[in-house]
């Protein structure tokens, strides 16, 4: 396959196709994306791409898809503006621009040959499960792996089917929980933090990764240190209101950093006691 270092070009918008759109949740759509021209995106876990719909806009997605998919990339988009609510109308066979991908991801190199820690609350199950997959892709490469995943209620559950057969799997640790149930509902309920207190970790070779809404880091992080995890092994991806992509605009500084080209994943010692970030 055909590939192209888009790093580059970082200002050429290149034509994409949608294969697939489907809703998954009432707020939500999943889109499977294919570069054209045989180009494939060739991203890390948690970057991100900017979307472009001619005559509309752009706006800064999180690649949803593990980098081991080379035909096509996968997104969920939120339709919560003008360019999300137009992607929301598009179909699969529809057209669209790609830039990217950008970003600083997840530090895979890093990760191997450690026990995992994943914590994901709401959307970050979103950016999350694109490393999530990549280290179920290439287990081997991997120590032991613990899922934790929270929401508010089941109806805001994505990949409900996959996440079922995460925890199948005997490879892997899973467990979820919602903020308020419904009758159909048969796992635990409360707040994400309940989870950690569960989880039996060598802290010495656990890496955690959290991405969540804002409001959710500080109480994770707090029982994440109480588990002794060293603050340089715990990693969190930040969102914030992205606009160029490449670090030009600064619609995204967080003091001394731009999210979209320092971040959006920092290592919480790097960011530790800055306000502006947590």
């Amino acid at each position: 396959m055909k590939r192209i270092e888009l790093k580059e070009s970082e200002y050429i918008v290149m034509p994409a196709k949608i294969l697939e759109a489907r809703m998954m949740t009432a707020q939500e759509k999943y889109f499977k994306i294919a570069l054209e021209e045989g180009i494939s995106l060739d991203h890390e876990p948690g970057q991100f791409v900017m979307i472009s719909l001619l005559g509309i806009g752009e706006a800064p997605i999180s690649i949803s898809s593990s980098p081991t998919k080379r035909s096509y990339f996968e997104l969920v988009v939120r339709n919560a503006g003008k360019v999300t609510n137009a992607l929301h109308k598009m179909e699969a066979g529809d057209s669209l621009g790609i830039r990217g991908p950008f970003g600083r991801g997840f530090p895979v190199q890093i990760l191997e040959g450690n026990d995992l820690l994943f914590v994901a609350g709401g959307l970050g199950i979103v950016p999350l499960r694109s490393l999530i997959n990549f280290v179920i892709d290439n287990r081997r490469d991997f120590g032991k792996v613990h899922i934790l995943l929270g929401c508010k209620k089941p109806a805001d559950l994505l990949f409900a089917n996959e996440i079922k057969e995460w925890g199948k799997r005997l490879d892997v640790n899973f467990n979820c929980t919602v903020d308020k149930a419904d009758p159909d509902w048969k796992g635990n309920i409360g707040l994400i933090t309940s989870l950690i207190p569960g989880v039996n970790l060598n802290p010495k070779r656990t890496f955690a990764v959290v991405v969540g809404p804002p409001i959710m880091y500080k109480f994770v992080l707090i029982e994440i240190l109480k588990k002794q995890i060293p603050e340089k092994q715990i990693y969190v991806s930040l969102e914030r209101h992205m606009k160029c992509g490449i670090g030009k605009c600064g619609h995204c500084q967080i003091a001394q950093y731009y999210c979209c080209k320092d971040g959006p994943v920092f290592s919480y010692d790097q960011i530790k006691g800055n306000p502006e970030a947590l």
